[in-house]
Formats: structure tokens, C-alpha cells, sequence
């Protein structure tokens, strides 16, 4: 069930978090998760080390650039990202966010770029939208944190949790709703799907919205 509602909100053009912590799968599943993307639009994938190989006929790959020793010649995520926006991409599927970037990428999800994908590291869908926070204060522009908050919340549609379990094994542990900010300025999150485990950590069941929780 939760494979078919990631497959149906990709070909509905909202956009995805995928989050997780080190190691716990988040390129593999972003890249499952760009499969879904029908043939016919035009992909750019962003990465800092490329990584994702799509299937599809119509995918551009850019990859970052680190300085020479003089300092020159750097292609930053950034740059690669404002560039991309002119070649009227149908998708944008970004690799780790880690910076300013996130501000771009924010603001292209919400200026008639949807259906973007990216990964973000953090441990829980609030974290990674808090992290997206902090990202995005990390450019050179400067904006309050309620401008900022108000465009995430806009801007991100669902958030994938990923998590490497005791057992070596990569699970998705949660689906989240993001359904804009709270009065107290928090997010609102809704869980569509929760990996249910007991108190030593084994799996029970992957329960939905609609599912006994």
C-alpha cells in the first residue's frame, strides 16, 4: 500500500523529502522513487557526486565542481540549480541537501517547479524540515525565519523516512503529510504510514492512515 501511494503522489507532481541518517538508504529510495516519474518529462538530476541512473529517455545529469588549488573553477549546487531553472525542467531531482541551496530549491517548489525530489540528513520529518530551516538561513539571502518556514510548509508536500534498524536492515519507518505551520509556528505533520515495532525493535506491521494504529 505505501508503494502504491509513493508511486501516485510522484505522478502527482508533489514534492518529496526523503530523509534519514547515514547509511540508512536515502539516494537508493530517491532514486526508486524518480523511477516513477512517466517517461515523457524532462528530468535534471542535481548531484555532488553522481550517483542516480535513470531509466527514463529525457534526463540531464549535473554534477558539482570543487575549486583547483588556486580556488578556481568551482560549480557550485547552487549555481547548477538557477541553471537548471532555465532549462524548463519538468522534475528537479536533487541529491543531499547540505546548504544555501535549500532556499533555491524551496522556492523553485513553489514558483511552478513541482514534483521535486531531494534527500535531507535527519532522524524524524520535523528534523528534516528544521533542517531545511537552518539550510536555507545558510544563504545570502536575508530572510526572517517565519518567511522562511511559511515557504517550506508550502513547499514540501510529503516527508520519507528512512531508517537502517538494529538488524543491518533499511526500512521506510514513516510517511508524513506536511499541511503547513501551526499557530505556535510549528509544522503540521500527518503520518500516512508508521512502521510499527514492539520494545526490542522488531517489526509488527506497517500501518496506514486508515489501518488500526
Amino acid at each position: 500500500a505505501a508503494h502504491d501511494f509513493l508511486m501516485a503522489e510522484v505522478r502527482a507532481k508533489r514534492n518529496i523529502v526523503v530523509s534519514g541518517g547515514t547509511g540508512s538508504g536515502k539516494t537508493s529510495l530517491l532514486g526508486a522513487l524518480a523511477s516513477f516519474i512517466p517517461a515523457e518529462q524532462r528530468i535534471v538530476v542535481i548531484e555532488d557526486c553522481s550517483e542516480l541512473r535513470l531509466r527514463q529517455p529525457h534526463v540531464v545529469y549535473l554534477e558539482s565542481r570543487p575549486p583547483d588549488p588556486r580556488g578556481r573553477g568551482e560549480v557550485s549546487i547552487r549555481a547548477l540549480l538557477r541553471a537548471t531553472l532555465r532549462l524548463r525542467p519538468d522534475r528537479i531531482v536533487m541529491g543531499e541537501v547540505r546548504g544555501g541551496e535549500a532556499l533555491d530549491l524551496i522556492q523553485a517548489m513553489t514558483s511552478g517547479h513541482g514534483g521535486g525530489l531531494c534527500t535531507v540528513h535527519a532522524t524524524r520529518p520535523s528534523d528534516a524540515l528544521r533542517r531545511l530551516e537552518t539550510m536555507a538561513l545558510m544563504s545570502d539571502v536575508d530572510l526572517p525565519l517565519e518567511a522562511v518556514r511559511d515557504q517550506i510548509a508550502s513547499a514540501v508536500d510529503l516527508v520519507v523516512q528512512l531508517e537502517r534498524l538494529e538488524d543491518g536492515s533499511r526500512r521506510v519507518t514513516r510517511i508524513s503529510d506536511c499541511n503547513g505551520t501551526s499557530p505556535s509556528g510549528g509544522y503540521l505533520l500527518t503520518d500516512r504510514f508508521e512502521l510499527l515495532r514492539d520494545a526490542s525493535g522488531t517489526c509488527l506491521a506497517e500501518a496506514g492512515a486508515h489501518g488500526a494504529r
